[in-house]
């Protein structure tokens, strides 16, 4: 069976928000347009709103403050090694906890020094549902390459009450 992909577009407080979606989960997802994700992807592209409703409504409720734990199924096939289990590491990374580069390394139970997870969270396909945004250097926040960058990830960790709000965020 050829595997397919159904795409949706989301509005979010950070920006506009892309999913693909494979008969087998969520299978990429990022800021900007469909048009970035169709050309990485390569898979046959159908047109089906039920298969992606469930991720667009638990993404919804995420950004509406009503959901901080995603069941949406995850796709994975189109990662291997170190960064396929660095990746599954950082989806176990509960709402609201943050973790640092090297204690993401040790969970995943990885050789990889803690640049190469840098490496990893700047390519995350799957970004917020695999939240890269929880991981921060030991001193800072660190990089960000979603959105509009680090002030994406400083939205995301004060959403989800990891970080106080500042004065501008009132």
């Amino acid at each position: 069976m050829m595997t397919t992909v159904a795409y949706a577009e989301v509005p979010t407080p950070v920006g506009p928000f892309v999913l693909a979606v494979t008969e087998q989960g969520l299978v990429a997802s990022g800021w900007g347009s469909r048009a970035g994700l169709t050309g990485r992807l390569g898979l046959a592209e159908v047109h089906d709103a039920d298969r992606t409703a469930s991720v667009v409504g638990e993404l919804n409720a995420y950004f509406a403050g009503e959901l901080r734990d995603f069941t949406t199924p995850v796709d994975w096939r189109l990662m291997t090694g170190s960064r396929l289990q660095v990746l599954q590491a950082l989806h176990r990374v509960p709402y609201g906890k943050a973790v640092t580069y090297g204690e993401l390394a040790r969970r995943a139970g990885s050789s990889v020094p803690a640049r190469g997870i840098g490496s990893i969270m700047g390519s995350n396909p799957i970004p917020i549902i695999v939240p890269c945004h929880r991981v921060v250097a030991g001193n800072g926040l660190g990089g960000f390459s979603g959105g509009v960058g680090v002030e994406t990830k400083r939205w995301l960790l004060t959403h989800e009450g990891y970080l106080q709000p500042t004065l501008l965020d009132l």
